[in-house]
């Protein structure tokens, strides 16, 4: 069995950071995790630079990537202006992302639930008929810091709209960290008798974000998000902790028998490398613990 191991560092990883990294350490981050072995890397987020100064530059990061054979080099978009700038570059694939709720959405993507859902019909058109593959990305899926529980059909309905629209993935995000396993199960399960791959974009704020991505697995999902070192948090939810740690996930996965073809040393490597960036210890913990070859080298 093989997953897709979609490395998000370089963007949600960074953007709830306190420092604001240079577009060419950022392409570093990313040269560093593709000779790793990651095969998916979301290297840079095309927003607005007043609301997320960690962002800014994405087009210097992306002409500083030396970029290895085989790895999809992808960016997060919020809107169609977003995509336009994304297009400008040599990115092969578009990330588009909004919230399953109203008041999340629109502080997010200052749009409707609706609004977003056309545009993302619109962007993976787009995309089709440039050549670039196109995920779609529903955040808060599994709660909402300002809604509280979101409805696990209402979820559903987005997902079978964006496989409808022709989508090459629908991924559902626990953008806070509140999800546990029976709804990682229930949401993937049904999600992917829609026809289309499922992934899950997990935080661990509380916890659970390596057994949600085991459980993610077993029910069917074939992409996994995770920030090297655990980074991560998204700076408009209250109280957002990193996503869950690509070491972690990996070790995880290679225990399990689940290919990734990811370099587990080399990817404790690359956040001890971040750590040294930040200058401080960062959430991961099979990077400080190191690998136990026995169980997943």
């Amino acid at each position: 069995m093989k997953v897709t191991v979609c490395h998000v560092a370089s963007r949600d990883g960074l953007q709830n950071q306190a420092e604001t990294l240079a577009p060419d350490v950022r392409a570093e981050l990313v040269n560093r995790l593709a000779a790793a072995g990651v095969p998916r890397i979301e290297a840079v987020s095309f927003v607005n630079p007043a609301r997320v100064p960690q962002m800014a530059g994405a087009e210097d990061v992306v002409a500083a990537i030396e970029r290895e054979p085989g790895v999809v080099y992808a960016g997060l978009v919020l809107n169609e202006k977003g995509y336009d700038r994304l297009l400008e570059t040599d990115l092969d694939e578009v990330h588009y992302a909004f919230a399953a709720t109203e008041t999340f959405n629109l502080r997010n993507s200052n749009a409707s639930v609706e609004e977003s859902l056309g545009t993302a019909e619109r962007i993976v058109a787009r995309a089709h008929g440039d050549g670039i593959r196109a995920t779609v990305t529903i955040g808060a899926s599994f709660g909402c810091p300002f809604e509280g529980a979101v409805d696990s059909a209402r979820v559903l309905e987005m997902a079978a709209r964006l496989a409808a629209a022709g989508s090459d993935e629908v991924v559902f995000a626990d953008t806070i960290g509140v999800g546990v396993p029976k709804q990682v199960r229930h949401l993937v399960g049904e999600g992917v008798k829609l026809g289309v791959p499922v992934g899950v974009h997990l935080h661990d704020t509380r916890n659970t974000g390596i057994a949600n991505a085991l459980a993610a697995v077993e029910a069917g999902a074939t992409v996994l998000d995770a920030s090297v070192g655990g980074t991560g948090g998204c700076p408009f939810a209250p109280k957002a902790t990193g996503n869950i740690g690509t070491e972690d996930l990996v070790y995880l996965l290679h225990g399990e028998g689940v290919e990734t073809g990811i370099d587990l040393d080399a990817l404790i490597g690359v956040a001890e490398w971040l750590e040294g960036v930040l200058g401080r210890q960062l959430p991961g913990h099979v990077y400080r613990a190191g690998a136990f070859a026995p169980v997943a080298g």
